[in-house]
C-alpha cells in the first residue's frame, strides 16, 4: 500500500470561508473513491488550530501501490478536483510513502 499525503494553506482569513472550502474539498475528494481505480481511501482534515505555524488540512489517501498512485495523479476527475483545489489553497506539501 501507497500513502499520499498533502498538506495545505488555505488562501482565505475568514474563519467562515475556511470551513466552507475544507467541507466543499472533503466532498469532492471523497467522491473520488470508487471512481479512481485503485484508490481506497481518501480523508481531509483541519489542523486543530492550537499551534501557529502549522498547515490548514492535511489530506492522506491509500492507494493500492505505485502504480495506482501515478494513475490517480493522472485521472481526468481527479485532475478536476485539484484544480478546484488548487484555487483555494496558497501553498501545499506532498508526502509519498509504502507501508
Amino acid at each position: 500500500m501507497i500513502n499520499h499525503v498533502v498538506l495545505f494553506i488555505l488562501k482565505s482569513t475568514s474563519l467562515t470561508q475556511r470551513i466552507s472550502d475544507t467541507e466543499h474539498m472533503r466532498a469532492r475528494l471523497a467522491a473520488l473513491v470508487g471512481e479512481v481505480p485503485g484508490l481506497n481511501s481518501i480523508a481531509l482534515e483541519p489542523d486543530l488550530g492550537a499551534i501557529d505555524g502549522h498547515w490548514d488540512l492535511i489530506l492522506v489517501s491509500e492507494h493500492d501501490d505505485n502504480a495506482a498512485l501515478e494513475a490517480y495523479q493522472v485521472h481526468p476527475l481527479h485532475k478536476e478536483v485539484a484544480s478546484f483545489i488548487g484555487a483555494l489553497v496558497s501553498d501545499r506539501a506532498t508526502v509519498d510513502y509504502a507501508h
